[in-house]
Formats: structure tokens, sequence, C-alpha cells
């Protein structure tokens, strides 16, 4: 758990971006992979199946959660800025991948944050492995036409 828990809510806070929030939805997955532990000790990849509580938590607290709630640390000052620095560009590809659909973030997060594999992120979000690269491919395109073509290039 103590070597889990950041990576969780690393994962956890890019999908919502809220840490606290973050901290809760590992509090929930720990809460239920606790309740299952007696099954899970014959698991195999524990790793991948806590990823997947984890989704389907944040999944289960974006339905329950208004969709128009944006939580940020600043006011937004103007539209279209170039970035300066690290963390400025860290807050406008967070501002941007929340534009996505949940399931579309999910992809992206894991796929390209974490470095997940296709086949993985298909078993973790219980999808097929086309439905994995279509999405990502379309998420990124929205992403670079959202950023522009001045933007880092991701």
């Amino acid at each position: 758990m103590a070597a889990t828990a950041p990576r969780l809510r690393r994962t956890a806070y890019l999908m919502c971006r809220d840490w606290h929030l973050a901290q809760d939805l590992t509090q929930i997955t720990f809460a239920k992979l606790y309740a299952t532990w007696g099954r899970l000790q014959r698991t195999t990849n524990l790793e991948a199946y806590s990823r997947r509580v984890l989704m389907n938590a944040v999944f289960d607290q974006k339905k329950r959660r208004s969709d128009s709630e944006l939580v940020l640390a600043e006011l937004p000052e103007a539209p279209h800025r170039q970035p300066d620095d690290t963390a400025e560009l860290h807050v406008t590809l967070l501002r941007a991948l929340a534009t996505l659909p949940i399931r579309d973030q999910a992809i992206v997060v894991l796929r390209h944050w974490e470095d997940q594999s296709v086949e993985a992120v298909a078993g973790i979000l219980d999808v097929s492995v086309s439905v994995v690269k279509t999405q990502n491919a379309r998420s990124l395109a929205r992403l670079r036409a959202l950023l522009g073509e001045d933007f880092v290039r991701i």
C-alpha cells in the first residue's frame, strides 16, 4: 500500500485535477482492495487490478460530480497564452486534458503519463485494443488542435 499510494494518487490527480479528491479516490481504491483481499492474494497482477479499481472509482465520482466544475489554483489570465515555464506548461496541459471526455482522459493518462501499453490500458478500462488505439489518436488530435501548432508537440 505504501509503495502503490503515490502512483495511484498521481494518476487520480491527473484524472480529477484536485489533490484532495485524488487522495479520497486512492483511499476508496484501497478500501475496495482490502474488501476483496482474500481473493486478490492469488491474483498475479495486483498493480493492474488496482489501476482498474481506481479508474472505476474515478468514473463513478465523475458521474456524481458536476461536469462543469473545474478545480484550479488560479483563474486563467488569457486563453492561448504560450507557457513560459514547466508549471505553466503543466497547468495548460491539465486544462486541455480536462476538455476530453472522462474515458478519453483515462486513455491518455494511462497510455502517455503512466506509460502503459495499449493492451494494458485496454485491460484496465475493459475495452478492446482497437478502442484504445482509436480514442487515443482522436484525443491526441483534439489536444493538438486545442493547444495549437506553436505548442510543444505531444
